[in-house]
Protein backbone atom coordinates (compact mmCIF):
# COMPACT_ATOMS: atom_id res chain seq x y z
CA UNK A 1 0.00 0.00 0.00
CA UNK A 2 1.51 3.61 -1.01
CA UNK A 3 1.67 5.94 1.46
CA UNK A 4 1.28 9.52 0.10
CA UNK A 5 2.31 11.50 3.40
CA UNK A 6 5.29 11.19 4.92
CA UNK A 7 5.61 9.06 8.37
CA UNK A 8 5.89 10.90 11.48
CA UNK A 9 8.74 10.07 13.77
CA UNK A 10 8.30 11.38 17.66
CA UNK A 11 11.24 10.50 19.99
CA UNK A 12 9.84 10.44 23.54
CA UNK A 13 12.72 11.05 25.85
CA UNK A 14 12.54 11.51 29.81
CA UNK A 15 13.77 14.83 29.39
CA UNK A 16 12.33 16.40 26.09
CA UNK A 17 10.38 15.11 22.95
CA UNK A 18 11.51 15.53 19.66
CA UNK A 19 9.17 15.07 16.68
CA UNK A 20 8.56 15.99 13.06
CA UNK A 21 8.27 14.60 9.66
CA UNK A 22 10.59 11.35 8.13
CA UNK A 23 13.22 12.81 5.65
CA UNK A 24 13.91 15.52 7.80
CA UNK A 25 17.63 16.43 9.21
CA UNK A 26 15.85 18.06 12.32
CA UNK A 27 13.00 17.71 14.34
CA UNK A 28 10.50 20.06 13.40
CA UNK A 29 9.59 21.07 17.25
CA UNK A 30 12.43 19.59 20.83
CA UNK A 31 9.65 20.04 23.72
CA UNK A 32 9.93 19.30 26.62
CA UNK A 33 8.69 15.73 28.26
CA UNK A 34 5.87 17.35 30.93
CA UNK A 35 2.36 17.98 31.21
CA UNK A 36 -0.11 19.78 33.98
CA UNK A 37 -3.27 18.98 34.64
CA UNK A 38 -5.70 20.60 36.55
CA UNK A 39 -6.29 19.54 40.09
CA UNK A 40 -9.50 17.69 40.54
CA UNK A 41 -10.99 19.35 43.80
CA UNK A 42 -13.09 17.06 45.89
CA UNK A 43 -16.77 17.80 45.84
CA UNK A 44 -16.71 19.82 43.11
CA UNK A 45 -18.58 19.49 39.71
CA UNK A 46 -15.82 17.91 37.04
CA UNK A 47 -16.73 20.52 33.48
CA UNK A 48 -17.50 19.28 30.52
CA UNK A 49 -14.16 19.99 28.88
CA UNK A 50 -12.14 19.27 31.68
CA UNK A 51 -9.83 16.47 29.92
CA UNK A 52 -9.03 19.34 27.45
CA UNK A 53 -7.50 21.42 29.71
CA UNK A 54 -4.02 20.61 29.95
CA UNK A 55 -0.64 21.96 28.65
CA UNK A 56 2.26 20.16 27.33
CA UNK A 57 6.01 21.60 27.20
CA UNK A 58 7.08 24.90 27.67
CA UNK A 59 3.62 25.84 28.00
CA UNK A 60 3.20 23.64 31.21
CA UNK A 61 6.15 24.73 32.87
CA UNK A 62 4.49 28.09 33.39
CA UNK A 63 3.05 28.38 36.89
CA UNK A 64 -0.81 28.20 36.99
CA UNK A 65 -2.84 28.22 39.94
CA UNK A 66 -4.90 24.81 40.35
CA UNK A 67 -2.85 22.49 38.03
CA UNK A 68 -0.43 20.35 38.64
CA UNK A 69 2.89 19.25 36.44
CA UNK A 70 4.12 15.72 36.21
CA UNK A 71 6.38 13.78 33.75
CA UNK A 72 4.51 11.06 32.38
CA UNK A 73 7.99 9.27 31.58
CA UNK A 74 10.71 8.44 33.96
CA UNK A 75 13.93 7.08 33.06
CA UNK A 76 12.85 6.31 29.62
CA UNK A 77 9.50 4.21 30.83
CA UNK A 78 6.33 5.80 30.82
CA UNK A 79 4.83 5.59 34.06
CA UNK A 80 1.27 7.26 33.14
CA UNK A 81 -0.55 6.40 30.13
CA UNK A 82 -3.47 8.59 30.22
CA UNK A 83 -0.64 11.73 30.75
CA UNK A 84 1.13 10.27 27.76
CA UNK A 85 -2.38 9.70 25.61
CA UNK A 86 -2.94 13.24 26.53
CA UNK A 87 0.83 14.29 25.23
CA UNK A 88 0.60 12.49 22.05
CA UNK A 89 -2.65 14.26 21.48
CA UNK A 90 -0.87 17.13 21.47
CA UNK A 91 1.87 16.58 19.48
CA UNK A 92 0.17 15.62 16.43
CA UNK A 93 -3.05 18.20 16.81
CA UNK A 94 -0.86 20.95 18.38
CA UNK A 95 2.98 20.90 16.89
CA UNK A 96 2.86 18.73 14.11
CA UNK A 97 -0.80 19.90 13.26
CA UNK A 98 -1.43 16.65 10.66
CA UNK A 99 -4.64 14.40 10.44
CA UNK A 100 -2.83 10.80 11.86
CA UNK A 101 -5.18 8.87 10.18
CA UNK A 102 -3.19 10.00 6.81
CA UNK A 103 0.52 9.50 8.37
CA UNK A 104 2.12 6.26 9.83
CA UNK A 105 3.80 6.84 12.96
CA UNK A 106 7.26 5.43 13.91
CA UNK A 107 7.88 5.72 17.98
CA UNK A 108 11.02 5.24 20.27
CA UNK A 109 11.44 3.25 23.08
CA UNK A 110 14.52 2.47 25.59
CA UNK A 111 16.20 -1.06 25.49
CA UNK A 112 14.22 -3.47 27.43
CA UNK A 113 11.12 -2.05 27.39
CA UNK A 114 8.20 -4.44 28.40
CA UNK A 115 5.84 -6.30 25.91
CA UNK A 116 2.95 -4.68 27.75
CA UNK A 117 4.33 -1.00 27.15
CA UNK A 118 4.38 -1.77 23.48
CA UNK A 119 0.94 -3.13 23.35
CA UNK A 120 -0.38 0.25 25.38
CA UNK A 121 1.50 2.07 23.07
CA UNK A 122 -0.21 0.15 19.85
CA UNK A 123 -4.20 0.45 21.46
CA UNK A 124 -3.66 3.78 21.76
CA UNK A 125 -2.35 4.96 17.97
CA UNK A 126 -4.63 2.45 16.72
CA UNK A 127 -8.12 2.81 18.66
CA UNK A 128 -7.47 6.51 20.10
CA UNK A 129 -5.90 8.10 16.94
CA UNK A 130 -6.62 5.54 14.18
CA UNK A 131 -3.00 5.74 12.22
CA UNK A 132 -2.83 3.45 9.37
CA UNK A 133 0.74 1.88 10.39
CA UNK A 134 3.07 2.09 13.45
CA UNK A 135 6.99 0.89 14.21
CA UNK A 136 8.21 0.61 17.33
CA UNK A 137 11.98 1.10 17.43
CA UNK A 138 14.21 0.60 19.65
CA UNK A 139 16.30 3.90 20.34
CA UNK A 140 19.76 2.41 20.30
CA UNK A 141 19.53 0.64 16.93
CA UNK A 142 18.28 4.41 15.73
CA UNK A 143 21.26 6.07 17.11
CA UNK A 144 23.63 3.30 15.45
CA UNK A 145 21.70 3.80 12.03
CA UNK A 146 22.05 7.69 12.11
CA UNK A 147 25.89 7.24 12.98
CA UNK A 148 26.62 4.92 10.10
CA UNK A 149 24.60 7.11 7.72
CA UNK A 150 26.87 10.14 8.89
CA UNK A 151 29.70 8.78 8.95
CA UNK A 152 32.66 10.86 7.70
CA UNK A 153 35.85 8.71 8.16
CA UNK A 154 36.72 5.73 6.23
CA UNK A 155 38.90 3.57 8.96
CA UNK A 156 37.62 0.81 10.19
CA UNK A 157 34.80 -1.52 7.87
CA UNK A 158 31.38 -2.27 9.56
CA UNK A 159 29.55 -5.22 8.25
CA UNK A 160 25.58 -4.27 9.14
CA UNK A 161 24.40 -1.91 11.48
CA UNK A 162 26.75 -3.55 14.39
CA UNK A 163 28.45 -1.18 17.29
CA UNK A 164 28.26 0.00 21.02
CA UNK A 165 25.90 2.67 21.60
CA UNK A 166 26.14 5.15 24.32
CA UNK A 167 22.96 6.86 24.99
CA UNK A 168 22.84 9.24 27.63
CA UNK A 169 19.84 11.96 28.20
CA UNK A 170 18.33 13.32 30.78
CA UNK A 171 17.52 10.54 32.96
CA UNK A 172 19.58 7.86 32.27
CA UNK A 173 22.81 6.41 30.41
CA UNK A 174 22.26 3.12 28.69
CA UNK A 175 25.48 1.08 27.26
CA UNK A 176 23.99 -0.88 24.58
CA UNK A 177 26.05 -3.42 22.13
CA UNK A 178 23.88 -3.79 18.71
CA UNK A 179 25.00 -7.36 16.22
CA UNK A 180 23.72 -7.00 12.86
CA UNK A 181 20.76 -4.66 14.19
CA UNK A 182 19.79 -7.17 17.15
CA UNK A 183 20.51 -5.73 20.64
CA UNK A 184 22.23 -8.26 22.69
CA UNK A 185 19.66 -7.37 25.49
CA UNK A 186 21.37 -9.55 28.48
CA UNK A 187 24.89 -7.19 28.06
CA UNK A 188 22.54 -3.95 28.18
CA UNK A 189 24.23 -1.89 30.82
CA UNK A 190 22.84 1.43 32.45
CA UNK A 191 23.90 4.20 34.76
CA UNK A 192 22.33 5.97 37.12
CA UNK A 193 23.92 9.15 36.03
CA UNK A 194 22.75 11.33 32.82
CA UNK A 195 22.22 15.47 32.16
CA UNK A 196 19.89 16.15 35.09
CA UNK A 197 22.65 15.09 37.65
CA UNK A 198 25.15 16.88 35.92
CA UNK A 199 22.94 20.07 36.47
CA UNK A 200 22.00 19.03 40.01
CA UNK A 201 25.59 18.35 40.89
CA UNK A 202 26.53 22.42 39.08
CA UNK A 203 23.75 24.01 41.11
CA UNK A 204 24.89 22.18 44.55
CA UNK A 205 28.43 23.13 43.85
CA UNK A 206 27.10 27.28 43.28
CA UNK A 207 25.10 27.08 46.30
CA UNK A 208 27.91 25.89 48.28
CA UNK A 209 30.07 28.72 47.41
CA UNK A 210 27.19 31.00 48.71
CA UNK A 211 26.60 32.50 45.12
CA UNK A 212 24.26 34.71 44.97
CA UNK A 213 21.05 34.61 42.39
CA UNK A 214 17.65 33.75 42.27
CA UNK A 215 16.13 30.83 43.76
CA UNK A 216 12.96 30.13 41.94
CA UNK A 217 15.41 29.95 38.71
CA UNK A 218 18.08 28.26 40.15
CA UNK A 219 17.89 25.10 38.09
CA UNK A 220 17.67 27.10 34.75
CA UNK A 221 20.12 28.90 35.50
CA UNK A 222 22.59 25.80 36.56
CA UNK A 223 21.67 24.17 33.21
CA UNK A 224 22.64 27.26 31.38
CA UNK A 225 25.81 26.96 32.75
CA UNK A 226 26.27 22.88 31.84
CA UNK A 227 25.37 23.80 28.51
CA UNK A 228 27.54 26.88 28.09
CA UNK A 229 30.56 26.49 29.99
CA UNK A 230 31.15 22.84 30.80
CA UNK A 231 33.71 20.57 29.38
CA UNK A 232 35.94 17.49 29.58
CA UNK A 233 39.31 17.94 31.32
CA UNK A 234 41.95 14.98 30.61
CA UNK A 235 43.14 15.17 33.82
CA UNK A 236 41.59 16.19 37.36
CA UNK A 237 44.29 17.52 39.51
CA UNK A 238 46.04 19.25 36.25
CA UNK A 239 43.00 21.43 35.59
CA UNK A 240 42.90 21.95 39.26
CA UNK A 241 46.59 23.66 39.27
CA UNK A 242 45.31 25.54 36.00
CA UNK A 243 43.00 27.52 37.41
CA UNK A 244 44.87 27.94 40.86
CA UNK A 245 47.84 29.39 39.00
CA UNK A 246 45.57 31.50 36.55
CA UNK A 247 42.30 33.12 38.13
CA UNK A 248 41.54 34.70 34.86
CA UNK A 249 40.14 31.20 33.97
CA UNK A 250 37.29 31.83 36.23
CA UNK A 251 34.24 33.07 33.83
CA UNK A 252 31.29 35.17 35.08
CA UNK A 253 27.85 34.57 34.34
CA UNK A 254 25.25 37.58 34.18
CA UNK A 255 21.43 37.69 34.44
CA UNK A 256 18.65 38.84 35.70
CA UNK A 257 15.70 38.56 37.40
CA UNK A 258 12.21 38.60 36.33
CA UNK A 259 10.04 39.50 39.10
CA UNK A 260 12.21 42.79 40.26
CA UNK A 261 14.41 43.67 37.04
CA UNK A 262 17.75 43.31 39.41
CA UNK A 263 20.70 42.04 38.13
CA UNK A 264 22.74 39.10 39.31
CA UNK A 265 26.07 37.61 38.59
CA UNK A 266 27.78 34.32 39.52
CA UNK A 267 31.38 32.83 39.05
CA UNK A 268 31.98 29.89 37.37
CA UNK A 269 35.31 28.07 37.96
CA UNK A 270 35.83 24.40 39.56
CA UNK A 271 32.58 23.24 38.55
CA UNK A 272 33.08 23.74 34.50
CA UNK A 273 35.07 20.62 34.37
CA UNK A 274 33.90 19.45 37.45
CA UNK A 275 30.14 18.25 35.95
CA UNK A 276 30.86 16.05 33.08
CA UNK A 277 33.69 14.45 35.18
CA UNK A 278 30.68 12.55 37.28
CA UNK A 279 31.37 10.20 34.24
CA UNK A 280 34.53 9.53 34.97
CA UNK A 281 34.87 9.95 38.40
CA UNK A 282 31.36 9.34 39.82
CA UNK A 283 32.68 8.89 43.48
CA UNK A 284 32.61 12.73 43.73
CA UNK A 285 28.77 12.91 43.33
CA UNK A 286 27.53 9.45 44.37
CA UNK A 287 28.50 7.05 46.81
CA UNK A 288 26.10 4.47 45.51
CA UNK A 289 27.16 4.39 42.45
CA UNK A 290 31.51 4.60 41.55
CA UNK A 291 31.98 2.74 38.56
CA UNK A 292 33.34 4.70 35.51
CA UNK A 293 31.82 4.99 31.85
CA UNK A 294 34.75 3.99 29.95
CA UNK A 295 34.73 0.53 32.84
CA UNK A 296 31.15 0.04 32.33
CA UNK A 297 31.30 -0.13 28.61
CA UNK A 298 34.40 -2.10 28.69
CA UNK A 299 32.44 -4.42 30.96
CA UNK A 300 29.75 -4.89 28.39
CA UNK A 301 31.77 -5.48 25.64
CA UNK A 302 33.88 -8.11 27.37
CA UNK A 303 29.98 -9.72 28.03
CA UNK A 304 29.43 -10.23 24.90
CA UNK A 305 29.94 -13.15 22.77
CA UNK A 306 33.68 -13.35 21.61
CA UNK A 307 33.51 -13.12 17.86
CA UNK A 308 31.34 -9.99 18.46
CA UNK A 309 33.75 -8.27 20.48
CA UNK A 310 36.13 -6.26 17.73
CA UNK A 311 33.82 -4.99 15.75
CA UNK A 312 32.06 -3.97 18.85
CA UNK A 313 35.32 -1.90 20.43
CA UNK A 314 35.86 -0.67 16.76
CA UNK A 315 32.67 1.42 16.57
CA UNK A 316 31.40 3.00 19.99
CA UNK A 317 28.83 5.47 18.69
CA UNK A 318 27.04 8.43 21.29
CA UNK A 319 24.17 9.71 21.06
CA UNK A 320 22.25 12.27 23.36
CA UNK A 321 23.09 15.65 24.57
CA UNK A 322 24.68 15.04 27.50
CA UNK A 323 27.07 13.01 25.37
CA UNK A 324 28.21 16.72 23.58
CA UNK A 325 30.34 18.03 26.58
CA UNK A 326 33.77 18.92 24.99
CA UNK A 327 36.61 16.73 24.79
CA UNK A 328 34.48 14.07 26.12
CA UNK A 329 34.70 11.88 22.93
CA UNK A 330 38.46 11.79 22.98
CA UNK A 331 38.56 11.70 27.03
CA UNK A 332 36.55 8.41 26.85
CA UNK A 333 38.19 6.59 24.22
CA UNK A 334 41.61 6.99 25.62
CA UNK A 335 40.18 5.49 28.94
CA UNK A 336 38.66 2.49 26.82
CA UNK A 337 42.05 2.12 24.92
CA UNK A 338 43.73 2.15 28.35
CA UNK A 339 41.65 -0.86 29.22
CA UNK A 340 42.14 -2.36 26.46
CA UNK A 341 45.79 -1.99 26.47
CA UNK A 342 46.28 -3.41 30.00
CA UNK A 343 44.29 -6.68 29.05
CA UNK A 344 46.26 -6.77 25.80
CA UNK A 345 49.59 -6.56 27.60
CA UNK A 346 48.82 -8.68 30.22
CA UNK A 347 47.81 -11.41 27.40
CA UNK A 348 51.19 -10.83 25.67
CA UNK A 349 53.54 -10.95 28.85
CA UNK A 350 51.05 -14.74 29.38
CA UNK A 351 51.09 -16.06 26.02
CA UNK A 352 54.93 -14.69 24.79
CA UNK A 353 54.84 -17.13 21.49
CA UNK A 354 51.14 -16.23 20.45
CA UNK A 355 51.28 -13.45 18.32
CA UNK A 356 48.24 -11.64 19.38
CA UNK A 357 46.22 -8.97 16.88
CA UNK A 358 45.69 -5.69 18.97
CA UNK A 359 42.16 -4.07 19.86
CA UNK A 360 41.44 -1.23 18.06
CA UNK A 361 39.32 1.15 19.86
CA UNK A 362 37.34 3.52 18.38
CA UNK A 363 34.47 6.32 19.36
CA UNK A 364 32.44 7.97 16.72
CA UNK A 365 30.96 11.24 16.76
CA UNK A 366 28.96 12.70 14.19
CA UNK A 367 26.71 15.97 13.46
CA UNK A 368 23.22 14.96 14.35
CA UNK A 369 24.69 13.58 18.17
CA UNK A 370 22.24 15.26 19.79
CA UNK A 371 19.15 14.23 18.47
CA UNK A 372 20.81 10.73 16.50
CA UNK A 373 17.90 8.52 17.87
CA UNK A 374 15.10 11.11 15.81
CA UNK A 375 17.58 11.18 13.02
CA UNK A 376 17.91 8.00 12.67
CA UNK A 377 14.38 7.06 12.87
CA UNK A 378 13.87 9.79 10.35
CA UNK A 379 16.32 8.96 7.73
CA UNK A 380 14.88 4.81 7.68
CA UNK A 381 11.16 5.83 7.36
CA UNK A 382 11.59 8.38 4.05
CA UNK A 383 13.13 5.02 2.47
CA UNK A 384 10.14 3.61 0.44
CA UNK A 385 11.31 -0.14 1.41
CA UNK A 386 11.35 0.58 5.26
CA UNK A 387 7.52 1.29 5.32
CA UNK A 388 6.96 -2.71 4.70
CA UNK A 389 7.98 -2.90 7.99
CA UNK A 390 5.23 -1.10 9.86
CA UNK A 391 2.43 -2.67 11.71
CA UNK A 392 -0.68 -2.11 9.90
CA UNK A 393 -4.28 -0.83 10.95
CA UNK A 394 -5.76 -4.05 8.95
CA UNK A 395 -3.22 -6.32 11.22
CA UNK A 396 -4.00 -4.67 14.19
CA UNK A 397 -8.13 -5.40 13.43
CA UNK A 398 -7.06 -8.93 12.57
CA UNK A 399 -4.56 -9.54 15.15
CA UNK A 400 -4.91 -7.34 17.93
CA UNK A 401 -2.32 -5.39 20.36
CA UNK A 402 0.00 -8.11 20.42
CA UNK A 403 1.31 -7.58 17.25
CA UNK A 404 3.90 -4.89 18.57
CA UNK A 405 5.44 -7.15 20.75
CA UNK A 406 8.05 -7.76 18.27
CA UNK A 407 9.48 -6.06 15.35
CA UNK A 408 11.31 -7.36 11.95
CA UNK A 409 14.92 -5.97 12.06
CA UNK A 410 14.87 -3.70 9.32
CA UNK A 411 19.40 -4.36 9.02
CA UNK A 412 20.24 -2.31 5.87
CA UNK A 413 21.99 1.38 6.24
CA UNK A 414 22.59 2.61 2.57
Amino acid sequence: MSVPKPPCVVDNGTGYTKMGFAGNYEPQFIVPSIISNVVEMKGQKKSDVQDLDFFIGEEAAIQRHNYTTEMPIRHGIVENWDNMEKYWQRCIYQYLRCDPEEHYMLLTEPPMNTPENRELTAEIIFETFNCPGLYIAVQAVLALCASLLTKTDAGGKNQGVTGTVIDSGDGVTHIIPVVEGYVIGSCIKHIPLAGRDVTNFVLQQLRDRGENFPPDDALNIAKKIKEQYCYVCPDLVKEYQKYDEDPTKFREFKGKNPKNNTEWSVDVGYERFLGPELFFSPEIYSSDWTVPLPDIVDNTIQACPIDTRRPLYNYITLSGGTTMFKNFTKRLERDIARKVKERHDFQAAKYPNMQLKKVETRVITHPFQRFAVWFGGSMLASQPEFLGYFHTRAQYAEEGPRIARHNQVFNQVN
